[in-house]
């Protein structure tokens, strides 16, 4: 492990669950940001949550104290930008089920977003994690998955983590409703555990793939993509998964940490020659 982790030049992190749980920061977060920048290691935040835009999530990040750019974020939306711009290029009107903040960025991507009417016909039906979600929103999205239109969601996601006293329910599992009321599965799914969420990153940065370590705390989401690339994978055992869990993941792990500040440690003791 101590080679591998000698040929690390950039992390990726997820936010939600790894840096962050709801509106909290952990504690480990800033001490170990600052200890990559001190190893000279670069980093990209990575999240599977579209509710927020680019320039939403940047402020929020500033709120919680993190200082980072548009090239140190990749969302789940922005990958669904990508893909329907080169896989399906006739895709301009969509009915979405997100938050206007979402659609904000569709939009300025020059999507159309549509109002709940029959008589507004889209081009496909866009699911993303919509805590603004209505019950004839959800009827019509199901309406037009009946009636032939192309569906697609941007993450796979069941749960967002929350340090609040409810569950909330996330895309996947407002695809799953939509499945069992068409019975008709989305065309594609995008985000995490999409390995393009990774290969972006290692295009800009010019990296090889074990050049890279992924860390996050959900295994079908962070884990599979990690494995799918042929990057570290480390979970963190701070948001949805067990260490029980982790532990039954096949194939198996590379690293499977109480934190974010263990990883630090071994990747200043990596530096130092001080771990097999």
């Amino acid at each position: 492990m101590n080679r591998r982790l000698q040929k690390i030049r950039h992390v990726a992190l997820d936010l939600d669950g790894t840096i962050y749980k709801g509106g909290t920061l952990f504690a480990t977060t800033t001490p170990f940001l600052q200890l990559l920048r001190d190893l000279g290691l670069g980093y990209t935040f990575l999240t599977n949550n579209p509710s927020k835009s680019v320039t939403d999530y940047l402020a929020h990040l500033r709120g919680l104290g993190i200082p980072a750019t548009e090239e140190q974020l990749y969302t789940s939306t922005q990958a669904t930008i990508e893909f329907l711009r080169e896989k399906w290029p006739a895709v301009r009107r969509l009915f979405a089920l997100g938050t206007a903040s979402m659609g904000r960025q569709f939009e300025a991507a020059g999507f159309i977003l549509l109002p709940d009417s029959p008589q507004e016909p889209p081009d496909a039906v866009l699911v993303g994690f919509d805590n603004t979600l209505t019950y004839p929103r959800l009827c019509r999205a199901a309406w037009w998955i009946n009636q032939g239109k192309p569906w697609f969601a941007t993450n796979p996601d069941r749960v967002c983590p929350t340090d609040q006293p409810t569950t909330l329910v996330d895309c996947g599992s407002i695809c799953a409703a939509l499945e069992a009321a068409t019975d008709c599965a989305p065309f594609a799914v995008l985000g995490k555990p999409d390995p393009a969420m990774i290969r972006g990153i290692l295009h800009r940065h010019a990296l090889a793939p074990d050049n890279l370590a992924m860390v996050g705390d959900r295994l079908y989401t962070d884990m599979i993509m990690a494995q799918r690339a042929g990057t570290l994978a480390v979970l963190v055992l701070t948001g949805e998964t067990t260490a029980a869990q982790a532990a039954q993941h096949s194939p198996p792990l590379d690293l499977i940490l109480p934190d974010i500040a263990r990883l630090g440690e071994m990747l200043q003791a990596a530096r130092d020659g001080a771990i097999e």
